[in-house]
């Protein structure tokens, strides 16, 4: 089950780098857009279709990764008065409801996305930029939570079991102490 995990966390990274590649290139096509539009009156042609594109990548590659690190936001008004087994049970209901809502969402993005293969999907604006490709992001992207979450859920289930409470949520805090 390790393994999995680990294979799961590296596609997990390598689909929030491309997202941040795909914010990287929206801002600047964004700040482009804007300078010739306010200063040259000259937009950029097809800004509004890359950046819808961008935002399917952007969103659902960092899914993932904010899944694997337990990152998501959460809401801990009763958490702190729950013993150990009920935390625990209670990541495992959230964790199953997460995983049913993008069960759902994958198993419904996968017949866009072969309609939208099929017919070579693109934008009616300026220019016509392919939809397919973001379709195919969005759908990757909601299987790999997918597999995240049904590990969550396994893990969830064995730590209930045994009462143990679940781990910590967020990224580990850093030592500052430490002084250079």
């Amino acid at each position: 089950m390790r393994w999995c995990a680990e294979i799961l966390r590296r596609l997990a990274v390598g689909l929030v780098l491309l997202g941040s590649i795909g914010m990287m290139l929206s801002m600047l096509i964004c700040f482009a857009d804007v300078v010739g539009t306010n200063f040259f009156d000259w937009p950029v042609p097809g800004t509004l279709e890359i950046t819808e594109s961008t935002m399917v990548l952007i969103v659902f590659g960092a899914l993932a990764f904010t899944q694997e690190k337990r990152g998501h936001i959460r809401v801990e008004i009763l958490h702190g008065f729950m013993s150990a087994r009920m935390k625990s049970l209670a990541d495992l209901f959230t964790h199953l409801l997460a995983l049913v809502f993008f069960v759902l969402l994958a198993w419904y993005s996968f017949g866009e996305l072969s309609y939208s293969w099929e017919i070579r999907e693109a934008t009616m604006g300026t220019i016509r930029f392919p939809l397919y490709p973001a379709r195919t992001l969005l759908s990757a992207g909601a299987v790999l939570l997918v597999l995240q979450l049904a590990i969550a859920v396994i893990a969830d289930f064995g730590r209930t079991w045994r009462g143990e409470p679940p781990p910590q949520h967020g990224p580990e805090p850093e030592d500052t102490a430490k002084v250079s």
